[in-house]
């Protein structure tokens, strides 16, 4: 058996491990970082489409941008490593920031840029990356903490960081092995759930258009409702697709909706596809093309709808695309499917489509302002591991830079 000692073991080569190891090496710690996949940071490459939309300048309401379990966790991580501190960190290793509303990206406007900086501070500081080194156990030992690698390799150290990630998106090396590490080790977990995530669903009138709505993308408000409570509310591109909906507005809320629904709830959504106009103008403006400009119900309604979405309004309001007048209670039908089409969660897509994972270890185990375990001495978590998990928008990768910075730091 092969046994090499570090003072410093980070465990995971994604975005919080990378910056948990540079953290580290600044305080003047030996590290060596472990990636189990070829390469390190392949995650960091497919964020924002390839563009990394690495943090975001709105940061409050804080709850809203950073999700847990544990409210106010989030807040002590992130005072010590602000958004402020994460421009500043970039600028330092030479990257040229923009800003779009809000969201910042490297000025390259390529992910690889950010992930090369980090990579070349990495060689700066002498981190001795190890890749294709999967961690198979943690022991904790008198003189401190030891990494059993499947290879037979034994790194020990005072400090191990774990930074293995979460289970989403599995092709860029997410497979919850930090979960089982973490769990050994006598950390509970917060069941780890799919989050920014696509719903599935069926529509509420028993019509079964939602398939053949599929491919719309449209401007919508979503108002998302566990048993009759209203508990969320976005707009943004709603993507309707043959098994439910999607998009940005539908990624925001999936963690309450999947928890929810896995708790045996009854979770609905409410879209609104006309949120721009009041139902007195939608109503004015329909009446008006059949009136005055003979058009039929269907005809009248493409003036503002895409035609797929006319045709399944119009099928669970119970009306006839070619009729030309409308009654009392069809108005109101078609008011309540245009203005509240309503759309139950039968399920959820799994991980693979996932971009984060809800759940994980329990912050109530992990010292807010250290991140070290409260179980295991000289162990600390950063990144997804944790049950925190921002919204869409540069609020995961916030997450990664504050835990990593804090965690790697610890000693």
């Amino acid at each position: 058996m092969v046994k090499e000692r570090r003072k410093t073991i980070v465990v995971g080569g994604g975005a919080s491990g990378i910056m948990a190891a540079i953290s580290a090496a600044r305080q003047g710690s030996k590290v060596v970082l472990l990636e189990r996949k070829d390469s390190l940071g392949k995650k960091i490459l497919v964020t924002g489409n390839g563009r990394c939309n690495f943090t975001n300048r709105k940061q409050t309401p804080l709850e809203g941008c950073y999700r847990t379990e544990q409210q106010g966790f989030p807040k002590a991580v992130l005072e010590q490593f602000s958004l402020e501190d994460t421009l500043s960190f970039f600028s330092e290793l030479g990257m040229q920031i923009k800003e779009k509303n809000g969201y910042f990206y490297p000025f390259s406007g390529q992910a690889s840029t950010l992930l090369l900086l980090l990579r070349k501070e990495l060689e700066r500081l002498r981190v001795v990356v190890e890749t294709k080194a999967m961690v198979q156990r943690i022991e904790d030992k008198e003189d401190g903490l030891a990494c059993f690698l499947e290879d037979g390799r034994v790194f020990s150290g005072k400090q191990v960081v774990l930074s293995a990630g979460s289970m989403a998106a599995p092709k860029t090396g997410s497979d919850g092995n930090g979960y089982s590490l973490a769990a050994k080790l006598g950390h509970c977990l917060i069941s780890p759930l799919p989050a920014l995530c696509p719903i599935e669903g069926k529509d509420g009138y028993g019509s079964g258009v939602l398939k053949g709505m599929a491919g719309v993308r449209t401007d919508a408000c979503l108002r998302l409702f566990v048993g009759e409570q209203l508990c969320f509310e976005e707009r943004g591109e709603l993507q309707m697709v043959e098994y439910g909906i999607s998009g940005i507005p539908v990624f925001q809320f999936s963690r309450y909706a999947v928890r929810a629904f896995e708790k045996g709830e009854r979770v609905w959504v409410e879209i609104d596809f006309l949120p721009d106009l009041d139902w007195d103008r939608v109503l004015e403006v329909v009446l008006r093309q059949i009136k005055h400009y003979r058009k039929t119900v269907r005809e009248a309604l493409s003036g503002m709808l895409n035609e797929k979405v006319v045709l399944g309004i119009l099928a669970c309001a119970g009306i006839l695309g070619a009729e030309r007048t409308l009654k009392e209670e069809q108005i109101e039908r078609l008011k309540g499917c245009i203005k509240r089409f309503l759309v139950i969660m039968t399920g959820y897509r799994g991980f693979e489509q996932a971009q984060v994972c809800s759940g994980g270890v329990d912050t109530r185990e992990v010292n807010e302002y250290t991140l070290e375990s409260k179980k295991i001495s000289g162990l600390y978590f950063a990144g997804e591991i944790l049950d925190v998990d921002g919204a869409c928008g540069g609020y995961n990768l916030q997450w990664a830079w504050s835990s990593g910075f804090l965690a790697g730091k610890g000693l």
